[in-house]
């Protein structure tokens, strides 16, 4: 994934690496983004919130995790943190874990991602994750909705000034 590039600014406003995912203008529901920050003021991870059903509870959460990451560190069995945030905003307080994992192959514009798709103990969760050309974990957690191949698609860099504090 060439196109995707590590940004370094002398003073960081926001994460230093590219954040993809759907563009909120491509969406038509509500849009929440969150930063993960570390102890030293940089950022550690970006997931983003989309929201179909109306204030509700989100539909899909999208994160950017870069390495060195906690968030990216996880047990035998444990959910990623996209998961958990998922888990968390519709109230679902029932344990859930990481059944198996299948890795496929899935096009990307021009790049070939190799795409792990997690089986969840909850069955209305579907997970998967790539990781990108700059060492960026993408994991797409969804609630009561496949993620299918076209999804991919839908993915591009966001621009850096969504992320700067104003």
């Amino acid at each position: 994934m060439s196109f995707l590039r590590r940004r370094s600014a002398a003073n960081p406003a926001g994460p230093d690496f590219d954040v993809l995912a759907m563009d909120p203008g491509d969406w038509p529901g509500d849009l929440g983004a969150g930063l993960l920050p570390a102890p030293d003021g940089s950022c550690q991870g970006v997931f983003l919130r989309y929201d179909l059903f109306g204030g509700r509870g989100p539909a899909m959460i999208i994160g950017n995790l870069p390495e060195g990451s906690p968030a990216r560190e996880l047990g035998e069995g444990q959910v990623p943190f996209e998961v958990a945030q998922l888990l968390l905003a519709l109230g679902n307080d029932e344990p859930v874990e990481v059944l198996e994992s299948e890795d496929v192959p899935v096009m990307h514009e021009d790049n070939l991602l190799i795409v792990r798709r997690l089986k969840c103990s909850e069955s209305r969760i579907s997970c998967t994750q790539f990781d990108r050309s700059d060492g960026v974990l993408v994991t797409i957690a969804s609630w009561d909705r496949p993620i299918t191949d076209d999804l991919y698609q839908l993915l591009k860099p966001l621009p850096a000034e969504m992320f700067q504090a104003g």
